[in-house]
C-alpha cells in the first residue's frame, strides 16, 4: 500500500517539473516563490538573531553603538575579527570562500543559479564575525547571498529545471532584502533590477509573494519598525530642485570614486586569504580608533544625521573615512555587504547637503532628514545601478509620497552621471568584470534561459539500429516519425530524416533492396545530424552553449539519473533553438 502514494507523489513531482519547463508556469512558480521566500526569511532571521546575541552583551545601549566602547576596543575589536576571519577562511577550501552579491550574480549567469550550501554557511559565519566585530560592512550583502542560496538549495533538492532556478534565486533575494530592511517593495525591485536584470510578469508575481513572506516573518520576530527612525518630512520649496540636482552630481562623483577604489583593489583577492582578512581588520581598527562611527552598520549615525545632530566637519570626516575603509576592506574580499555602507555614506552626504542648505537659505531649506533620505536613495541608485529599487526604498523608509518627486530628480541625475559621464555600470558588474567573470548573458541568452529544454522537445521520433531490412524500414516509416534516431553500439547517436530514407527506398535499384540485404542508414544519401546528450533540467541557453562547444547538430535528452546508454526521451535541434528567439 505505501508504494502507491509514493508512486503518485513521484508522478505529481515529475509533472510539476515538466510544467516548470514552460514559460507560463505561473501557479507553480508562485508556489515555489512562497516556499523559497519563507526559507530565505528563516535563514535571515536566524542570522539577525545570531548577530544580536553578541551585540546585546557587547553594546547594551544599542546594536550600532560601537562609539560607547573604550577607545582600545575600537582598535582591538576589528583586529580580533580580522584574525578570526583569517582562521576561518584559511581552513576553508578555496571554492567555498566565494561569498556575497557578486557570487550570487556569477552563479546565476554562469551556473544557472546553482549554489552550494557550504558557501552559504561560509557567508553566514563570515558575516556574523564581521558584524559582531564592528567591521565597516553591512548585513544586507550576506543576506542576499544566504537568501539566494537557500532558495537555490530548495530547487536542487527537488531537481527543478534550470529555467525555474532563476526565479527561485530572485525570490530568495527579495525575501532577504525584505526581511533585512522591512521594505518588501524595494526587495522585489532589487531582485528584478540587480539580480535578474529583467522584468517579466511570470517572474514578478512569485518574487512579490516571496518578498511579502519575508516581510511577514521579519515583522513577527522584530516588529514593524523600519531600519531607521524617520521623522515627518516634506520639501519646503521648489527652489530646492536645482540644489537637489547639484547634490545628484556630487553623489554620482563620490559613488564613482567608491566603485573605482573597490575595483582597483579586487586583484588583491588573488593573495592569501588569511593575510587579506588580517589586513582588513587592522586597517579598520586603526581608522576606528579615531573615527569610531565607521564601525558596524552605523544606523545610529544615520539617525543622528536625520535629526541634524552632527556638524559639517563631523559628517565630512565620517564620510571620507567610511568611503576609504569600506572600499579597502570590500576590495580585499571581506565577507560583508556593501549596501549598508552605501546607504550610510549617502546619508552622511545628504546630511552635509542639508546643513549647507540651511546655512545658505534657512527659510527655503527642508529638514536634514529630507536630505539624508535623498542622499541615501541617490547613493544606492548610483552605486548599485538600481534606480527603481532606490526610489521604492526611499518611499518605504520615509512613508511619505511627497519625497518621491525630488527623489526621482536626485536618482536620475546620479544614475545618468555615473553611467554616461563616468561610465560605471554598478559596483557588482564592475567587480565581476575585474574578476574576469561574465556579468550578464545578453538579451538572447536571457530569453533562452527562461525556457526549459523539455518544453520544446521533439518526441515524435523512432529509435533504431543503423542497419535495417527493407520491410522493417517500411514499418518504421509507416509510423510517420519526424526523425529516425540511429543508436550505435558505441553510444553515438545520429538523426536521419525519414523523408530522405523514403526517397532512397523509392529510387534505389531493386538489387540493393533484397530481403536478405540490410540498409545502412549512415551510408545512404540522407541528411544526418550528430547528437550530443544533455540533461533534462537544462534550459535553452545551456543547450545553445553546448551545441557551440561540441559543434554537434542536435541534442538528445535523458532524465536525470538515467544511464547514459538508455533511450532518449526527446530531441532538440540547433534550428529549433535559434528559431525560438528569432520568431
Amino acid at each position: 500500500m505505501p508504494a502507491k502514494p509514493l508512486k503518485y507523489a513521484q508522478q505529481w513531482l515529475d509533472n510539476f517539473r515538466l510544467r516548470l519547463a514552460y514559460t507560463d508556469a505561473l501557479p507553480q512558480l508562485t508556489l515555489l516563490g512562497l516556499i523559497s521566500g519563507l526559507a530565505a526569511a528563516g535563514v535571515i532571521i536566524l542570522f539577525r538573531l545570531a548577530i544580536d546575541e553578541p551585540l546585546d552583551w557587547l553594546l547594551p545601549h544599542g546594536h550600532d553603538d560601537f562609539e560607547s566602547l573604550p577607545r582600545i576596543w575600537h582598535f582591538g575589536l576589528p583586529l580580533l575579527g580580522g584574525l578570526l576571519l583569517a582562521l576561518f577562511f584559511h581552513w576553508l577550501e578555496p571554492r567555498y570562500r566565494a561569498v556575497g552579491v557578486t557570487h550570487v550574480l556569477d552563479r546565476l549567469h554562469s551556473h544557472q543559479g546553482h549554489m552550494s550550501s557550504r558557501n552559504m554557511w561560509a557567508q553566514f559565519f563570515g558575516g556574523l564575525i564581521c558584524l559582531a566585530s564592528g567591521q565597516s560592512v553591512g548585513r544586507e550583502g550576506p543576506a542576499v547571498h544566504m537568501g539566494a542560496a537557500s532558495a537555490s538549495i530548495i530547487g536542487r533538492w527537488f531537481r527543478l529545471p534550470n529555467n525555474s532556478m532563476r526565479t527561485l534565486v530572485a525570490c530568495g533575494v527579495a525575501a532577504a532584502i525584505s526581511a533585512s530592511f522591512n521594505t518588501p517593495m524595494a526587495g522585489v525591485i532589487f531582485a528584478m533590477e540587480v539580480v535578474l536584470m529583467e522584468y517579466t510578469i511570470t517572474g514578478f508575481l512569485p518574487v512579490i509573494l516571496a518578498s511579502v513572506s519575508g516581510a511577514m516573518l521579519s515583522q513577527i520576530f522584530f516588529g514593524r519598525e523600519i531600519a531607521f527612525a524617520v521623522p515627518s518630512i516634506h520639501m519646503n520649496s521648489l527652489w530646492e530642485l536645482p540644489y537637489i540636482a547639484f547634490g545628484g552630481l556630487v553623489i554620482a562623483l563620490i559613488s564613482s570614486l567608491f566603485i573605482q577604489l573597490v575595483v582597483k583593489l579586487v586583484p588583491l583577492q588573488r593573495k592569501a586569504v588569511a593575510g587579506r582578512m588580517i589586513m582588513a581588520g587592522l586597517i579598520t581598527g586603526i581608522a576606528a580608533f579615531w573615527v569610531p562611527e565607521i564601525m558596524g552598520i552605523g544606523y545610529d549615525t544615520v539617525d543622528h544625521a536625520m535629526r541634524g545632530e552632527l556638524t559639517v566637519q563631523a559628517l565630512l570626516l565620517i564620510v571620507c573615512v567610511k568611503l576609504i575603509i569600506t572600499a579597502t576592506v570590500f576590495g580585499l574580499g571581506i565577507p560583508g555587504g556593501s549596501i549598508g555602507p552605501t546607504l550610510f555614506m549617502g546619508a552622511c552626504i545628504g546630511g552635509l547637503l542639508g546643513l549647507l542648505a540651511h546655512q545658505v537659505a534657512p527659510e527655503l531649506a527642508s529638514s536634514p532628514a529630507f536630505y539624508v533620505l535623498l542622499g541615501m536613495s541617490g547613493m544606492m541608485a548610483a552605486v548599485l545601478n538600481a534606480p527603481l529599487a532606490a526610489l521604492l526604498a526611499l518611499l518605504e523608509l520615509s512613508a511619505s509620497h511627497t519625497i518621491i518627486f525630488p527623489g526621482m530628480l536626485m536618482v536620475v541625475i546620479a544614475c545618468i552621471t555615473t553611467r554616461v559621464l563616468v561610465r560605471n555600470n554598478g559596483l557588482f558588474q564592475e567587480i565581476l568584470a575585474a574578476q574576469g567573470k561574465k556579468a550578464r548573458t545578453g538579451l538572447a541568452g536571457q530569453i533562452l534561459a527562461r525556457v526549459g529544454i523539455e518544453s520544446v522537445l521533439e518526441r515524435n521520433f523512432v529509435t533504431c539500429d543503423r542497419r535495417q531490412f527493407y520491410d522493417d524500414l517500411r514499418k518504421l516509416l509507416a509510423a510517420q516519425p519526424e526523425w529516425l534516431l540511429v543508436d550505435e553500439l558505441d553510444g553515438k547517436k545520429f538523426l536521419v530524416r525519414p523523408a530522405d530514407v523514403a526517397q532512397y527506398l523509392e529510387d534505389a535499384p531493386m538489387e540493393e533492396l533484397t530481403l536478405e540485404r540490410e540498409v545502412d542508414l549512415l551510408k545512404i544519401p540522407a541528411k544526418r545530424l550528430e547528437l550530443t546528450p544533455i540533461h533534462s533540467r537544462a534550459n535553452l541557453f545551456e543547450a545553445q552553449m553546448l551545441l557551440q562547444q561540441t559543434r554537434a547538430d542536435a541534442l538528445y535528452v535523458q532524465r536525470s539519473g538515467a544511464p547514459l546508454l538508455s533511450s532518449a526521451i526527446g530531441i532538440v535541434t540547433r534550428h529549433a533553438i535559434n528559431s525560438y528567439y528569432q520568431i
